[in-house]
């Protein structure tokens, strides 16, 4: 990891980036990488059926260093910047299959005020308030689409998740901390952003999406809603939603990370490709020294 990032774990003035969103270069089956987590996130979507194909684990890590600026310096969550609902990749209904759950894999111990994530269950309510309020579809910053018809990435920022944070008492906040190996199966609709590592030790996480084959019914005949629409269903205090369906298309969205992401890959393979240059000339001088 830290060849890819092109800082050293042992000096701080090479850390010279506060958070970094890595691309991936592998991926893993969840089935069989952790067994364990596949089977609580078939628990909690069942009946639905998970779409496989694009829900895995890869290694696009995303780091918390903190920074100078923030060392030893505490910042109440509703001053946080970073608040969002994930899933930038598509427009958002209540319905979604896209992000079906909120998956936070542990890859570094996390302390408190470690930078770990910061989430707050009771904005859900909000959230999916503003789904059933717009059939059409919003964007993923939550714009309307009369707002921002052509649902375009830069016409709007965080400020409709940052002024909802805001809006919340601290209680209504609780901090992601734990063990390496420790995994967060959260509501896809789970307000949250990354905390100021104030401490500046080493937080490491993914977020991998999980994705579902079908929207999910919170109109189901026989009553067995899945945990996640269980859970929607009581954040809009309804007991279903006789007759509701979108009225907008399903839209997929190309999200300018993307491109920033390549742009790193690149700059991480090379920096990967001359770390194994150079362990195969150490290798080679080895038997002469």
């Amino acid at each position: 990891m830290w060849a890819r990032l092109g800082m050293d774990p042992d000096d701080m003035t090479t850390w010279h980036t506060e958070r970094t969103n890595m691309p991936w270069h592998s991926t893993f089956s969840i089935s069989t990488f952790a067994p364990k987590v596949w089977s609580g996130i078939n628990a909690l979507l069942s009946p639905s059926h998970i779409n496989a194909e694009v829900s895995a684990w890869r290694d696009g890590f995303i780091v918390n260093l903190g920074s100078p600026a923030g060392h030893n310096k505490y910042i109440k969550p509703q001053e946080l910047k970073g608040w969002h609902v994930d899933g930038d990749f598509f427009v958002h209904y209540l319905d979604s299959p896209e992000q079906a759950l909120l998956v936070i894999p542990l890859w570094s111990d996390i302390v408190p005020n470690g930078g770990g994530t910061i989430i707050c269950p009771d904005a859900i309510h909000f959230v999916a308030k503003h789904l059933h309020e717009h059939p059409e579809g919003v964007s993923p910053r939550m714009a309307t689409r009369a707002q921002n018809p052509g649902f375009e990435e830069g016409k709007q920022g965080l400020e409709w998740f940052n002024d909802l944070a805001a809006s919340m008492p601290d209680d209504a906040f609780v901090e992601v901390t734990g063990v390496v190996g420790d995994v967060y199966l959260l509501h896809p609709l789970m307000l949250h952003s990354a905390n100021n590592n104030m401490l500046r030790r080493v937080r490491v996480i993914t977020n991998p999406p999980v994705s579902i084959q079908e929207p999910f019914c919170f109109d189901r005949q026989d009553g067995k809603y899945s945990v996640v629409e269980r859970k929607t269903l009581k954040a809009l205090g309804k007991e279903s939603l006789e007759g509701w369906k979108i009225e907008g298309e399903r839209q997929m969205l190309v999200p300018a990370r993307v491109k920033v992401q390549e742009e790193m890959k690149k700059r991480e393979e090379e920096r990967l490709k001359k770390l194994e240059e150079g362990f195969g000339g150490r290798q080679e001088m080895a038997p002469v020294a």
